[in-house]
């Protein structure tokens, strides 16, 4: 475990933290062995750190999913619900992971998008910087519309500090400056909001991609024997842009599209996360300084019929983390199940603080250490009067009134078969429904 680090004058220093959260990110990021996204400077966080294959969010909307993420508490029916969920509202009291640094003497510092309302958990941030508006249009022809007429996507051609993702990457570089000179231990975040919708990004990094040569939804149906719970309308997208069909499926042409700027979006952010890595390295503290970077919640792109998030699919549960902490060995991968709520005393370990009695997630330390070893036998995840539990082989969904769903992952990986009425899988799901109980109880 990484508690302080040895400089000069044998002074203990705490480590920095340096907390990336990329909104929407889906797994689909070359060191999660996809090649058709380039993401260089993600994939280079994998190769100094700890690639976890298998996490798992508790909420797919943004709000609630963070909230859950930076108290390490799980969603319950009342609690982290929605995407506007608070948790001055929802968690009251509870010290929150940068409430609790900056009470060990961490400088806490709040750039973009880390939770869905600014105002939430302001006392547990010495400072709060976050772009009034993600929906920034720079052509003329796109500044001119208005509301739910906004286009989808934006390519110009333009630097990339000329969007406010550019421009609070450039704010961190000088917060990690100011910090190096304060030598004080800091938490710091950079909250992207791209790959967001809407997808705009400066036009070369549309560029890196031949759009007639990339693949669509291998699977763009209802899985057979799903629940209508399961499904939705996508109406963020199709409700919140123009030149989106508002009713039924996007034609192949379209399809393209949003599937080329969401890999644009991806690989713009991919950049900017460069950036910082490189100041880390000029400043010469990469080697005292945790990197977290995360995704808040998984993204179809046409999988299932579906778009957006929103849903209880691997698509939408399913997302990045990597973890980079100094005196671990480089390149890990791990196999083992975890799921956000254990991000909030794993920092804790790292750091060496205690962790605070409310947590109900567990330390991903051990594996950092060892891989190889397992974790939980099972994770929870909840949405929209739905409860899913996932375990290493089968997810399970189910919803008030009798509805639900399996998938064998060993057999279906991309879950396009309920398997929940099949004779054969019945001690599962009889299994599955105990876990889920008995989490009730406990959450």
């Amino acid at each position: 475990m990484v508690s302080s680090i040895s400089v000069e004058g044998s002074v203990e220093k705490k480590p920095n933290i340096l907390m990336i959260i990329v909104d929407d990110l889906r797994t689909q990021l070359g060191c999660y062995g996809h090649n058709e996204t380039q993401s260089p400077y993600m994939d280079r966080i994998a190769s100094e750190g700890t690639l976890f294959e298998t996490a798992y969010v508790q909420v797919p909307v943004c709000g609630a999913s963070r909230a859950s993420m930076m108290t390490g508490l799980y969603p319950t029916p009342s609690r982290f619900v929605t995407y506007y969920s608070s948790v001055d509202i929802d968690a009251p009291g509870i010290p929150d992971i940068p409430g609790h640094l900056k009470a060990h003497g961490y400088t806490t510092i709040s750039n973009g998008k880390v939770y869905h309302q600014k105002e939430d958990c302001t006392n547990s941030w010495d400072e709060i910087s976050r772009p009034p508006d993600f929906r920034v249009y720079l052509e003329p022809e796109n500044q001119k519309l208005e509301g739910k007429k906004q286009a989808a996507y934006e390519i110009a051609d333009v630097s990339d500090d000329a969007y406010p993702s550019g421009k609070m990457a450039n704010k961190i570089i000088q917060d990690l400056r100011a910090a190096k000179k304060s030598g004080k231990p800091f938490f710091i975040t950079a909250g992207f909001t791209k790959p967001h919708l809407p997808f705009n990004a400066p036009k070369k990094y549309w560029d890196l991609y031949d759009r007639d040569t990339l693949e669509l939804a291998d699977n763009p149906y209802k899985p057979k024997g799903a629940p209508r719970q399961a499904m939705h309308e996508w109406n963020e997208l199709r409700n919140g842009y123009g030149g989106i069909p508002k009713e039924g499926t996007v034609s192949d042409e379209l399809a393209r599209i949003l599937i080329h700027g969401y890999y644009a979006c991806v690989s713009y952010t991919d950049k900017l996360i460069g950036d910082l890595l490189d100041e880390l390295d000029r400043l010469e503290i990469d080697d005292e300084t945790i990197v977290v970077m995360v995704g808040d919640h998984g993204w179809q792109l046409g999988e299932h019929s579906l778009w957006c998030k929103h849903a209880l699919f691997e698509t939408s549960l399913h997302t990045p983390m990597i973890i980079k902490a100094p005196g671990f060995m480089p390149g890990q991968r791990s196999k083992a199940l975890v799921e956000f709520i254990d991000l909030y005393p794993t920092i804790c370990d790292l750091a060496g603080l205690a962790q605070p009695d409310h947590l109900q997630g567990e330390s991903l330390v051990p594996v950092m250490k060892d891989p190889s070893s397992t974790h939980k036998t099972a994770i929870f995840a909840r949405y929209h009067g739905g409860e899913t539990v996932r375990t290493a082989r089968f997810q399970y969904s189910e919803w008030k009134g009798g509805s639900a769903m399996l998938y064998d992952h060993k057999l279906d990986p991309d879950e396009n078969t309920n398997q929940v009425e099949n004779p054969n899988y019945l001690k599962v799901v009889k299994r599955l429904k105990g876990l889920l109980e008995q989490h009730r109880k406990e959450i």
